[in-house]
């Protein structure tokens, strides 16, 4: 993890219990690719966050949110399948990520 923190996802979550940690690691890691590849700021997140960092003096608060409601989904709905309705794109993800993306 780049830039989310471990304490801060479960926070986020919730959570007080350490036993799922290193997937909770797993989902953070893959929340910062999605943005890192969704946001085209660079091939890593590594270059998203420093591009970022110097465009804005830090990951603006948007980005964190649009993050953790990634890990948040993807820890509350580990199938790709449900009686529910599942849709594409979270609500308002797009709302958060679109004015920090590169064109």
């Amino acid at each position: 993890m780049k830039f989310l923190s471990l304490e801060y996802v479960k926070q986020h979550l919730r959570l007080d219990f350490d036993c799922e940690d290193s997937l909770l690691e797993m989902y953070a890691d893959a929340a910062e690719e999605t943005l890192a590849a969704y946001l085209n700021r660079g091939k890593t997140v590594q270059e998203m966050v420093d591009s970022l960092t110097e465009e804005y003096g830090a990951i603006p608060a948007s980005i964190y949110q649009a993050a953790l409601q990634l890990v948040d989904s993807g820890y509350q709905h580990r199938s790709p399948s449900s009686p529910a309705q599942m849709y594409y794109v979270l609500y308002g993800f797009d709302r958060l990520v679109k004015p920090y993306m590169k064109l």
